[in-house]
């Protein structure tokens, strides 16, 4: 732990090494972490360095502390299905976690040269775009971006202001079922806003899933990209 050609400071590596733990299911949900000694040991450094890596941790919202108990794993990663259904409260019921989303903003703009081309409209025709986070049990685990073509699903920025499930909102604007045609996952590092929102560090890393989902027509109802932390879901494909 103490390579001196190293730039990642040594409780930032046993913070990492600490949640890989966790991530493989080495502590489950409510196990009790070693003591500071026996990390120290561990690691081969002092319980300063030890205690600096717990409490980023608990700042991530993986471990929880009690004073005079020691340190408490407080959350696992969350499986989630990607498949031709995928059903944010659905997968997060399934996997035993308790789904949550919160609204950060819903705009009707004009569509970019990308969105376009995902939605298969004109450049500059309106759409509504919906940011959000999603949680589970409470936690940040992603933050999200929807955009949806208002010729298609007239009403839904409305719709999405009231209610903040995308399944219930498409229902509402007139589309009773939609499916995934595609999705695209790539490994990125969190910049300072997403850091914020996901309780991380700048540059921690994410995985971002882009997708379309049509309606039982074919036609292109959403286009979206999901950024997760990347130590809290574990993304699972279905065939």
């Amino acid at each position: 732990m103490r390579n001196t050609r190293s730039s990642t400071p040594v409780w930032q590596a046993i913070a990492a090494a600490l949640s890989a733990d966790i991530s493989e299911g080495r502590y489950l949900p409510g196990d009790k972490l070693p003591t500071e000694a026996q990390l120290s040991a561990r690691f081969g450094v002092n319980r300063h360095t030890v205690r600096h890596a717990l409490s980023d941790l608990v700042e991530q919202g993986l471990v929880r502390t009690r004073r005079g108990s020691g340190a408490f794993v407080a959350s696992a990663p969350t499986d989630y299905p990607i498949g031709a259904r995928v059903r944010f409260h659905e997968n997060l019921l399934a996997a035993g976690r308790r789904p949550e989303k919160r609204i950060l903003d819903v705009e009707c703009r004009a569509a970019t040269g990308g969105e376009a081309r995902a939605l298969e409209i004109d450049e500059g025709v309106p759409v509504c775009a919906y940011h959000g986070l999603s949680l589970a049990d409470g936690g940040p685990i992603a933050l999200f971006e929807s955009v949806f073509p208002l010729d298609r699903v007239p009403g839904i920025d409305q719709h999405l202001t009231e209610i903040s499930g995308v399944t219930e909102a498409l229902a509402l604007a007139g589309v009773a079922d939609y499916t995934r045609a595609s999705t695209r996952l790539t490994a990125v590092l969190a910049d300072v806003t997403q850091a914020l929102h996901l309780h991380l560090r700048e540059g921690d890393p994410l995985l971002r899933s882009t997708s379309v989902n049509v309606d039982a027509g074919g036609y292109p109802v959403e286009y979206g990209r999901t950024w997760f932390a990347g130590d809290r879901v574990t993304l699972t494909l279905e065939t």
